[in-house]
């Protein structure tokens, strides 16, 4: 696998920078005869891009091109190529400090790797580069919907402000509840209380020159039992890694995650239990995942995504050219807080991750239609 490519047979690669031409990617591996428009990317690149006061000024339509891969309102089976136009850059803003490396970005590690870089935007390790992953992620999710699985994400932590659930979870319509909820929030969290404690700490952030991070919880709704590989290809494994490249993720855990810990063996078990005549878990803690494979329950991720680096208050750097300590201050359009726009991100990952794992297993057939002419 590339550092651009993911995936083993739905393969998503990704290309472009932050202040180029434009952004964008192919997917290579979806079957044929899936229905799929413009329209149907276009809604989750609309939830990614940025909106009211809360969110960067970069103002980019974001409008997607199906190029390839795509006839008559239905996929061919052959790639699929997807591009977004970058509309409203203003790289001036980067001039001055294209060789003063800034603290909490990639500017330092792609210098020291190839010499060479893209500084305006950041380049390729720009967040501007998720918008192919969410293209991609939207004819994953289409696909999953067609056969009864669903990815859907929200916040639970902003600021430091957690979100104290009130909702018992007891099945999949729970789950479902809390994402809608959150789909009204600006800061995509189920709760309006917290959400507006929230807003109010990241306009004060704003005011202030900071900026603040996360928790993001990615939901996996009625998944099919099996999935994953034992030992290298585990469900967890992958997921993992599918969610840690995202730009700003420090950390991820699955169900109970760290907080098993703390817990006695027999709290952490799930009892196994028949419901319906199926065997399932009675609780959740292992997060839909036993030995790196999927039990048939919702899988549950939580991710840690770390404050937007790009703050104005001034911070100590090199200057590259003359070796020097030097200080200095962003300016531009930077999120406060990336939280919210991430969410539809990690969902994107997450199909991905599920749709490749269910072609592997077959469940999900090459040709989706019978029909030839």
């Amino acid at each position: 696998m590339s550092g651009n490519t993911f995936g083993k047979i739905f393969r998503v690669t990704t290309w472009g920078e932050s202040h180029g031409k434009a952004v964008g990617c192919v997917v290579d591996g979806c079957p044929s005869g899936l229905d799929i428009s413009e329209a149907d990317i276009q809604r989750e690149l609309d939830r990614r891009r940025p909106g009211g006061e809360l969110a960067s000024k970069r103002m980019e339509e974001d409008r997607v091109h199906i190029l390839s891969g795509v006839f008559e309102g239905k996929t061919t089976g052959t790639p699929i190529s997807l591009l977004v136009y970058n509309k409203d850059t203003i790289s001036e803003h980067y001039v001055k400090i294209k060789d003063t490396p800034r603290p909490g970005h990639a500017d330092l590690t792609y210098w020291l790797k190839y010499g060479h870089r893209d500084w305006r935007g950041g380049g390729r390790a720009s967040a501007r580069e998720t918008v192919a992953r969410v293209a991609a992620g939207a004819i994953a999710k289409k696909l999953l919907l067609n056969f009864g699985v669903n990815v859907i994400g929200y916040a639970v932590e902003i600021c430091g402000i957690g979100w104290n659930q009130s909702v018992k979870i007891s099945d999949e319509k729970d789950y479902l509840k809390l994402y809608e909820f959150s789909e009204r929030s600006p800061v995509r969290v189920p709760d309006f209380e917290t959400s507006s404690r929230i807003i109010e700490k990241i306009k004060q952030l704003a005011e202030e020159g900071d900026s603040a991070g996360g928790i993001a919880e990615i939901v996996v709704l009625n998944p099919p039992a099996g999935l994953g590989e034992p030992v290298f290809g585990k469900l967890s494994a992958v997921l993992s890694m599918a969610v840690m490249s995202v730009p700003a993720v420090k950390g991820v855990e699955i169900g109970a995650g760290f907080g098993v810990a703390r817990m006695l063996g027999s709290e952490n078990n799930d009892p196994i239990i028949l419901k319906d005549g199926k065997i399932c878990l009675e609780t959740n803690n292992c997060g839909g995942i036993l030995g790196g494979i999927s039990t048939g329950n919702p899988i549950v991720l939580r991710v840690a995504i770390k404050p937007t680096p790009s703050i104005s208050k001034p911070q100590k750097t090199i200057d590259l050219k003359t070796m020097e300590e030097t200080e200095i201050r962003i300016h531009g359009r930077h999120d406060t807080c990336i939280v919210p726009r991430a969410i539809p991100v990690l969902e994107a990952m997450v199909a991905i991750t599920i749709v490749d794992f269910m072609l592997l297993h077959g469940m999900i057939p090459r040709r989706l239609i019978s029909e030839s002419y």
